[in-house]
This record gives structure tokens, C-alpha cells and sequence, in this order.
């Protein structure tokens, strides 16, 4: 009898073993988990409702959403996208429901209804799952026909450092490595340190950001100053610093560079994703059209009034001043405070919630038509252990559907 090895007991895993035996009944297939329990990441995912997949409707080019292995996972897609996957979930049960912001969840609006699907699955087609036990060496499955690693990403941020071996026993067979860091990650921010007579004001003031804590911005910009990295959508201040679908892309997008920063670097914010120009002509108007109005009850851009205060507090000297007395040096440093207001990255957030990383396995140490290894034949890789990630929103989950299938293709071809 052909048997495989799955190692690792996540998304990727289970949804290559169970389509491997849909395409291969009479494969022998076995999932290695180093934990005591399986799918955590799914149980725990888009707040417990599990994004798992997005319509990717605005989606020109697929490097919008993976900042890493978009190009492969272009090719692959013509194996099994976003479109097979929503099918996929509808056959096997799982009803699916579409968000406004084309996210996709289960329509139970339960992450349980698709655990629920995968181990009735492998409960139906005969998967063996094994728990407590880690695989730290490619040799301890020399029985097996085929391997396939879907580890995730390398317990780099879950303070294990078990995984290191299997790393460094890939490594050692010929793969390349690119470092895993963190992606996906909230922020803390502090004050920036004053080099300026004219920062002497936002600095006094933006130690009490948090006191802003709950507040949702409906689209924001935020930018790591000097750098291409930005992100659009909603911003979230929290009691400890930044967070919310913005600062995640950004997070993604810039993973790497932030992890050489130590992620300490300026944090630039847009509140209204406008350009300069555009909101100063909008300043103007108010102006003009209620020159006697106080600036604090005309709030022109239709943002929190509790935000509006903030920012005024932080561009201007004085509280006091009417639209008609907003002159030209006042309305400029509110602009800037608007589209260019910055503050100090200091790490990221104190709960140590990532779920995603960047890095793993190098793309050119695998064929990109199977996913298997070049150098160590029968050897195949799925999921997020590849260098493969996106931004939230259902695009790491599509990633590891989109491998897994076609590591189980590519295993089924073999017969």
C-alpha cells in the first residue's frame, strides 16, 4: 500500500490529506501533530468565525494581497482558486456567506463548522491523525512513499523553538531558507522625540493617542516614512497602540523591513487617505461658508468629533479660534497634522497574536507546477511553511487550499 505523511495538523494539512483521498482512496494517509490538539489556528481565526477565502472582486494584480509568492500562486490558481474553494466548502457542507468588504466566512459565522467538516472527512476516508508527536527528522519517515511538510509557519513568534530541527534538517537536505518573521501583527506606539521647534507641539501631545482607545477610523492611510510601504482601511486606536485592518496590511507589506528595525520606526497616518491639496481646498470652504463658527463645533470631514478635537489640539496653539481667523500658517499645520501626523512604532503588540509569518521555504527549492522539493525527491511542501503570505481578509487560508490541492495533484499523478 502507497502511504503519505502530513506533517502538521493545521488548514493546509488537513485539506491535502482529505482531498488526497478523495483522488486517491487507496492511499494510506497519516497527519503528525507536534500539538495535542489539531486546527487551533482554524478554531481561532477571523475572531473565531474562520475568513476562509475572499471573492478577491478589486483585485488587479494578486501582489495587492501577497506581499510574497503572488507570482505562484498566479500559476496555481488555474489548479484551484478562490472559486473552487467556495465550491469546495458548499459541496462538503460547510454554506458559505459573503461580507460587504468580499470576505468569506461559513454562514454559521463559526470557525467549528469547517474543523467540523475536515475531521468528519478524515474520520469518513480513514485519515490516521497522531497528536504529540513532532517530527524533527525527514529519517523517521523513511517508510513512507511521500512526505509532505505544512507546518506553518515555524514556531518563530510561539516562543517553541522545536521546530528549528525540522528547519535545520531541511536546510541541511539542500532547501534555502529565508528567515521567518512575523507578519500580520498589531503595533505599540510612543511619542516621537522632538528635533524641531515645530514638532515641540505634536510631541507634547501624542503620548495621549491612547486616550483615543476604541476609537475606529472608517479609512485611513498609515506609511512607514522613507519607505514604498502603505496601507489603506480601517484603523483601530487601542490602550497599548495601533491596530485594525490598515496597520495589519502594513504589517504584511513591510514584515521584513520592520523585523530589521526591531520594530522601532516612525509611523506616519493619513486620518483622511486625501491628498494635501484636497483638504486644504475643504479647510477653505468651511472657512468661507462659516467664518464666525468655532473651529471645534465645524467638523468638515465628517470624522469622530473626539478625533477632530485631537488633531486640532495637536496642530494648533489655541482651542479658540474661529474659521474666519484660520490663517494661512494655522490652516497648513493642520493639514499636515491631517494627511502627515506621525508617531513612534515601538514593537509590536504586548499579546504576541501573530498567526502568519513570512519566509520559510525559498520558492526555487521547489518545482512550481507540484511543490515538491528539488533536491529531495517525493518531498513536497503546502501551506505557510512555503514563503508564501498574504494580508487579512481570507488570503492566507486561500494560500493553503491552493497549495494543498495541488500537493494532492500532484501526489494523485504519481499512480
Amino acid at each position: 500500500m502507497t502511504r503519505t505523511a502530513v506533517i502538521g495538523g493545521g488548514a493546509a494539512g488537513f485539506f491535502l490529506a482529505v482531498n488526497l483521498k478523495e483522488m486517491m482512496p487507496e492511499m494510506e494517509v497519516t497527519i503528525f501533530e507536534r500539538g495535542q490538539r489539531v486546527l487551533h489556528k482554524v478554531k481561532v481565526s477571523g475572531g473565531g468565525r474562520c475568513n476562509c477565502t475572499n471573492t478577491f472582486q478589486g483585485v488587479s494584480d494578486l501582489s495587492q494581497v501577497y506581499p510574497r509568492g503572488h507570482r505562484l500562486l498566479k500559476r496555481l490558481f488555474h489548479v484551484f482558486d478562490y472559486r473552487d474553494a467556495y465550491e469546495w466548502f458548499e459541496r462538503h457542507g460547510v454554506p458559505l456567506v459573503v461580507q460587504d468588504d468580499e470576505c468569506v466566512f461559513p454562514r454559521s459565522q463559526d470557525s467549528q463548522a469547517v474543523i467540523d467538516c475536515f475531521l468528519s472527512l478524515a474520520r469518513r476516508y480513514g485519515v490516521k491523525i497522531v497528536t504529540g508527536h513532532g517530527i524533527d527528522s525527514l529519517d523517521i519517515l523513511a517508510d513512507y512513499d511521500f512526505v509532505v511538510v505544512t507546518t506553518g509557519g515555524f514556531p518563530h513568534t510561539a516562543g517553541d523553538a522545536s521546530g528549528s530541527t525540522l528547519l535545520q534538517c531541511l536546510q541541511a537536505t539542500g532547501h534555502e531558507i529565508i528567515t521567518p518573521v512575523p507578519s500580520l501583527f498589531s503595533v505599540t506606539v510612543g511619542p516621537v522625540p522632538a528635533r524641531t521647534e515645530a514638532c515641540q507641539r505634536q510631541t507634547r501631545h501624542v503620548a495621549s493617542l491612547q486616550t483615543l482607545q476604541g476609537l475606529v477610523t472608517e479609512y485611513t492611510t498609515v506609511y512607514l516614512p522613507g519607505t514604498k510601504f502603505r496601507a489603506d482601511g480601517p484603523l483601530l486606536i487601542t490602550h497599548w497602540g495601533l491596530s485594525g485592518p490598515a496597520i495589519l496590511r502594513l504589517s504584511s507589506y513591510g514584515a521584513r523591513h520592520l523585523a530589521d528595525c526591531g520594530y522601532r520606526a516612525p509611523l506616519g497616518i493619513n486620518w483622511l487617505s486625501m491628498s494635501e491639496a484636497d483638504v486644504l481646498t475643504l479647510l477653505k470652504d468651511a472657512s468661507a461658508r462659516q467664518p464666525q463658527k468655532m473651529l471645534t463645533t465645524i467638523n468638515p470631514f465628517g470624522m469622530s468629533q473626539r478625533l477632530w478635537a485631537f488633531l486640532m489640539e495637536e496642530a494648533l496653539p489655541t482651542m479658540t479660534l474661529r474659521w474666519g481667523e484660520l490663517g494661512r500658517k494655522d490652516a497648513n499645520r493642520l493639514v499636515n497634522t491631517l494627511t502627515n501626523y506621525t508617531c513612534q512604532m515601538e514593537g509590536r503588540a504586548p499579546f504576541k497574536d501573530e498567526f502568519v509569518t513570512c519566509g520559510g521555504i525559498a520558492l526555487a527549492s521547489v518545482n512550481p507546477a507540484t511543490l515538491e522539493s528539488r533536491s529531495v525527491p517525493h518531498l513536497f511542501f503546502a501551506g505557510e511553511v512555503l514563503d508564501i503570505d498574504g494580508i487579512t481578509g481570507g488570503f492566507n487560508f486561500q494560500a493553503a487550499w491552493t497549495t494543498a490541492y495541488t500537493v494532492a495533484a500532484g501526489i494523485a499523478n504519481r499512480r
